[in-house]
């Protein structure tokens, strides 16, 4: 797994790189100026930390297609943008009101709440501006597809809405329905596996995928964030916070159901092993290429942070 750590830990650099570009002071066309103190705000958020193993998705399964590197980055760099608004957000008092982010004091401590709220509200929206540019795809139906796949992986029907029944699944707006093996598999589903999943389909969307490609990278992606999600709520339980780099031990403090909690910790690691061999089936149609996605639902279900 040494390797793939160093090819993980590339990817990571060239996309901070490539966030650091996007996220510099000049404004661009159709831009008035750019906020120093907004634009700090989201460069705390976007850089500085993290696997980007999101974008690494985007690269590498673009990479099945032979999309250019730097096409694959774009629409990685659209993603972590989303990734890390979410972020910014969730951390909110009012959501799950923590302090520590990646190792870090979270957005609103380090600032203030307004300011947190405009960066992850910037980060959303740059997000597709992102998309929207010719050196993601020459061909504006690719960019559409991708503006479209990502808005509904992040709004409604995905994150945002998974947000919401997590929230319920807290007991906020009344009775929990949390205890019940679906509704958390579906709401795990929205708030982390959509995004997951994106990072999966799209580089089949840069690279012309196929009908039964593109089911396969779907299959993939919607497995592989089962296995995060279980891993992390695994690391909720059985991590600390120095290693994982937030606080630990939240979920069973506030009474949330996750599938760790429902199954408990043996069944949960022995379904999160099945999660990894059916991503690695799902790959089954492009061979020996898929092999660093392979690796990659290995190292989701053996991470530590």
């Amino acid at each position: 797994m040494t390797d793939f750590t160093s090819v993980l830990d590339a990817a990571a650099a060239e996309t901070e790189d490539l966030l650091g570009t996007l996220l510099s002071a000049q404004p661009v066309d159709g831009e008035i100026a750019r906020p120093q103190r907004l634009l700090d705000a989201m460069r705390y958020s976007a850089l500085g930390g993290g696997k980007r193993l999101r974008p690494f998705l985007v690269i590498e399964s673009a990479a099945l297609f032979g999309v250019p590197r730097a096409r694959a980055l774009m629409a990685g760099a659209a993603l972590e943008c989303v990734h890390c608004y979410s972020l910014v957000h969730d951390d909110l008092p009012a959501m799950d009101n923590d302090d520590l982010r990646r190792g870090r004091p979270t957005l609103h401590r380090a600032y203030d709440d307004a300011t947190a709220i405009l960066a992850g509200d910037s980060l959303l929206t740059f997000a597709f501006d992102i998309l929207s540019r010719e050196e993601t795809h020459p061909d504006p139906a690719v960019r559409i597809a991708l503006v479209r796949e990502l808005a509904r992986a992040a709004g409604l029907g995905g994150m945002a809405g998974g947000q919401m029944l997590d929230l319920a699944a807290e007991g906020r707006f009344g009775a929990m329905p949390s205890g019940d093996e679906q509704f958390i598999i579906t709401m795990q589903a929205m708030k982390t596996g959509a995004l997951l999943h994106f990072a999966c389909i799209a580089g089949g969307i840069l690279g012309g995928a196929s009908a039964s490609e593109s089911a396969a990278l779907s299959q993939y992606g919607r497995t592989v964030g089962t296995a995060f999600q279980i891993a992390d709520d695994l690391l909720d339980v059985t991590g600390d916070a120095a290693t994982v780099g937030k606080a630990t031990g939240k979920d069973a403090a506030i009474g949330k159901a996750t599938l760790v909690s429902v199954l408990g910790i043996e069944a949960a690691r022995e379904r999160l092993a099945r999660c990894v061999a059916d991503a690695e089936a799902a790959l089954a149609p492009f061979g020996e290429r898929a092999g660093r996605l392979r690796d990659t639902a290995r190292f989701i279900a053996a991470r530590e942070k």
